[in-house]
């Protein structure tokens, strides 16, 4: 991408005050102070947003908003636009593929061109998902605040970013302004100590830390990623444990930027470069939480304890370790979780006390904004490596992006999939929201990279169950779903 392409740096420099002169603050207290506008007479903050990410399922009308009220878009050189969502993943698809998303597909690319945003299309080798383009093109920086007509905009506090979803008006808003009106989320912190086991990855942690907390546990939060093992996590993973955020209830997900957030950044398109980007790294560093910084709510997750998860019912929260069982509904003490718990097996078709190892599956995914990047597609293969897809299982594999793609492709990842009996896609969101052909069919009983098991989310009457890439690969090849640390990947390796 030339230079010319490259959007402007964030207009919102990192404030840092000397020590002792304010009492101390977190990292999320930080960024958000320094793109704080002023405060509303309603007690909501005006905030700038340096970076504004659309896809075309909640563009479309803010864009109509925008032409009604004869408003320009303020800043076009802070937004890009990508086509993910409803399009089609079949290799050689095109904007009309799927036939349901061709009007939203192209006004997606009018929109775009008419008002100068840089649009990745489904014809740029740049396209794919808003949450793995952000950060791999370098638009989503640290210390940045970014916002996306999309829940899982928290995927960029992996970088030490805040991300912000906001609905249809939002954009349209964010559109004419450049600014959020937004109440202030409080901070709150979940340390990760310890060590990861073998076969744990950060989507078994995320998945452990909601069931362990609950679905409702960050609501109104900003939170905060932090712990030796947090540390540990090379930056895709972290990118992975804030994507979840959303399905612990937080406003956001964030991880301070260190060292190996810097190098992520370097020298990808949208970056500052040279002087510039000394200078950035230089606040990055000071994007940590003061010691004695004070948060609402601090959680511990001993890691120890963390065993490659799966989800058993309709909600992230209903989830366990693979060697465990189904629950019983009646071990719960709320009488709203029994009543639910009780509902979720009905539609999943599971008894309390079954094993969930073992369970049959039909359908394999890897893919979507959660698991969708190389190091996800990388952990799948290698399990994946010589073996056979079971004769039962539709198994497909779907990069986040075409960057991903090409990338998976020049180390031969595609073959590995092929040769096992998977489909191998195109960049997009595929089954993971299922409005184009990617669908479950009903009855089917589907393990996932993605991060949403509701009824019906993968098609009608479809059966979802979340997992690591390596679970979902290892699962693929058996037919049904195993434990990863069985296999010959970790063959040798103590069990946690």
């Amino acid at each position: 991408m030339a230079d010319s392409d490259r959007g402007a740096q964030p207009r919102a420099p990192v404030r840092t005050s000397p020590e002792g002169a304010e009492p101390p603050r977190t990292v999320f207290d930080k960024i958000w102070d320094a793109h704080r506008i002023r405060t509303l007479e309603d007690g909501r903050d005006l905030v700038f947003v340096d970076r504004h990410v659309l896809q075309e399922t909640t563009s479309a009308q803010a864009f109509a908003g925008l032409a009604r009220a004869g408003r320009r878009v303020r800043h076009p050189e802070l937004t890009i636009a990508t086509q993910d969502h409803i399009l089609s993943t079949v290799p050689g698809r095109d904007e009309t593929t799927n036939p349901d998303g061709r009007e939203l597909l192209g006004l997606m690319r009018s929109n775009a061109g008419r008002h100068g945003i840089r649009h990745f299309g489904l014809d740029d080798p740049g396209q794919g998902i808003v949450h793995v383009i952000a950060p791999e093109s370098g638009f989503a920086l640290p210390g940045s605040l970014l916002a996306c007509g999309d829940s899982h905009t928290s995927t960029v506090g992996g970088l030490g970013a805040l991300g912000i979803g906001v609905g249809t008006s939002e954009v349209e808003h964010v559109l004419a302004t450049q600014t959020l009106a937004l109440t202030r989320p409080r901070p709150m912190r979940v340390r990760f100590e310890g060590a990861r086991g073998p076969g744990v990855t950060a989507k078994d942690l995320i998945l452990y830390m909601i069931g362990a907390l609950g679905v409702a546990a960050g609501r109104g939060c900003a939170v905060e990623y932090a712990g030796a093992a947090v540390r540990a996590l090379p930056v895709e993973a972290r990118l992975t444990l804030c994507n979840m955020s959303i399905e612990f209830g937080a406003r956001l997900g964030l991880v301070a930027p260190d060292d190996a957030t810097a190098a992520y950044v370097s020298g990808r398109p949208f970056a500052p470069r040279g002087a510039d980007f000394e200078r950035a790294r230089e606040e990055w560093r000071a994007l940590i939480s003061d010691e004695h910084a004070a948060f609402d709510r601090d959680e511990v997750i001993d890691c120890d304890r963390v065993a490659p998860q799966i989800t058993w019912g309709t909600s992230p929260q209903d989830v366990a370790g693979v060697d465990g069982v189904v629950p019983d509904p009646a071990g719960f003490a709320d009488a709203r979780r029994r009543d639910l718990a009780a509902e979720a097996l009905r539609y999943m078709g599971l008894e309390p006390g079954m094993p969930l190892e073992g369970l049959p599956i039909d359908v394999a995914f890897i893919g979507s904004c959660t698991n969708g990047r190389l190091s996800d597609l990388e952990a799948a293969a290698e399990v994946v490596r010589g073996r056979r897809v079971a004769p039962s299982v539709w198994a497909l594999v779907v990069p986040g992006s075409q960057a991903v793609r090409r990338a998976a492709e020049a180390r031969g990842l595609h073959r590995v999939f092929q040769d096992a009996g998977f489909e191998w896609r195109e960049a997009g969101c595929s089954m993971c929201v299922s409005i184009n052909e990617d669908v479950v069919p009903t009855g089917a009983r589907c393990l996932a990279t993605s991060n949403r098991n509701f009824e019906n989310r993968q098609g009608r009457g479809s059966r979802t169950h979340l997992a690591s890439p390596a679970t979902v690969a290892a699962a693929a090849l058996a037919g049904r779903v195993t434990d990863v640390r069985r296999t010959e990947v970790f063959a040798g390796e103590a069990r946690p």
